[in-house]
């Protein structure tokens, strides 16, 4: 058994001040730590995948990041994991409990996950180790973990088992408090036709500048139209990891106070990942923009009905805590989207368009990892 002070402090030195996850009772302890710590950051996240792409986020701002979860979340983060960290090639170091250990009587719920904990990194490619549980282990296993990230830029996995931090109470709130608690909704007027994606888009490319705003576009069509629209080195083209553009951008946006983060969603990937909602409501500043351009279908696997028709997301940002939200099918909202002036709190647009793409819509040009990289020169930024 360690303290959680000895890790903690053990990983600061090489660089590690950002952590997110979801809390298990075996990292109380160490979360309480993070917690207590002024000059640590810890976001809550919703889920354990939003947790890995806020974490994200924060990586490719310059700030490795910690992902805490309890392994019977892990199924949780597969998705990022697989399509999103993998991928871009984005190293996170990953603290994985180990409920379900055979050595362990433990809920019946976890019984199956912790006979697969293992050979599902295994499977993920995420090269992994147990936690220390003496003091004399953490550097050693902190530089094996740090030279594979730096090496292969993906993730290394620690697996926590129980008891092996010593208790730690808490004494702060991770939470913080808004000075201002007021939500402004403008409800835009309707038209008789909706505009189309790629219109949409190209308004917002107009609108922005370019040398401190960056785009975060959510996977499939929203993504390609953009890169057809105007390819551009402040653009991230996400693919896969459905719903998790908003969270990354949360993550960005808050390692990076001084950039403008522009996250375009969908409908199908916003209702997704809805939790993410209140993370960005609690955590995120007027740095982050949030647009869902919602045409009520999942347009790039056949157009099949999302249930976004019957769903207000003014509604719901306001509920989480946005600043600023605007909600229509008038394109004009997006101007007043961006030259409304709010101080404290992130701003949200729910623009419906129609459905349909480009004929013979193209895909990015350059790999992943190579939109990536692009991204974080523009930024200044390295892993």
């Amino acid at each position: 058994m360690i303290q959680a002070e000895e890790f903690v402090e053990a990983a600061r030195n090489i660089g590690f001040g950002w952590y997110t996850g979801v809390p298990c009772s075996f990292l109380t302890p160490f979360i309480n730590y993070v917690i207590n710590d002024v000059q640590l950051r810890y976001i809550s996240a919703a889920n354990e995948g939003d947790a890995v792409a806020i974490a994200a986020g924060a990586a490719i701002a310059g700030k490795p990041a910690v992902v805490m979860m309890q392994n019977s979340g892990l199924g949780n983060a597969i998705n990022p994991l697989t399509s999103l960290t993998y991928i871009f090639r984005i190293p996170l170091l990953l603290i994985c409990t180990l409920r379900g250990d055979r050595l362990l009587q433990d809920e019946p719920q976890h019984e199956l996950m912790g006979q697969i904990t293992e050979k599902l990194l295994e499977t993920m490619t995420v090269p992994w180790e147990y936690f220390p549980t003496d003091a004399a282990e953490i550097e050693p296993v902190l530089q094996r973990a740090t030279a594979y990230m730096q090496q292969e830029r993906r993730p290394y996995a620690l697996i926590m088992r129980k008891g092996s931090i010593s208790p730690h109470t808490l004494i702060r709130s991770s939470i913080p408090k808004r000075e201002d608690n007021n939500t402004h909704i403008y409800q835009s007027f309707f038209r008789d036709r909706r505009v189309s994606r790629s219109e949409a888009l190209a308004r917002i490319v107009e609108l922005i500048d370019a040398e401190n705003t960056v785009i975060i576009a959510t996977t499939g069509y929203t993504g390609r139209e953009l890169f057809a629209s105007k390819d551009s080195a402040n653009h991230l083209y996400m693919v896969g990891s459905m719903g998790c553009a908003s969270s990354m951008g949360l993550g960005l946006s808050l390692a990076r106070p001084d950039l403008k983060v522009v996250v375009i969603d969908g409908d199908g990937a916003a209702l997704m990942r809805m939790g993410n909602f209140a993370t960005i409501g609690t955590y995120g500043g007027a740095n982050l923009t949030h647009i869902l351009l919602d045409n009520e279908v999942h347009d790039s696997t056949g157009a099949q009905a999302t249930v976004s028709a019957g769903i207000s997301f003014a509604k719901i940002a306001e509920a989480c805590g946005y600043g600023l939200i605007f909600a229509g099918d008038d394109p004009a909202l997006l101007d007043a989207l961006f030259t409304a002036d709010i101080n404290t709190r992130p701003k949200f647009a729910h623009l419906k368009i129609r459905p349909g793409t480009l004929e013979k819509l193209p895909r990015p040009n350059l790999t992943p990892e190579a939109v990536l990289q692009r991204f974080m020169k523009h930024i200044g930024s390295e892993l």
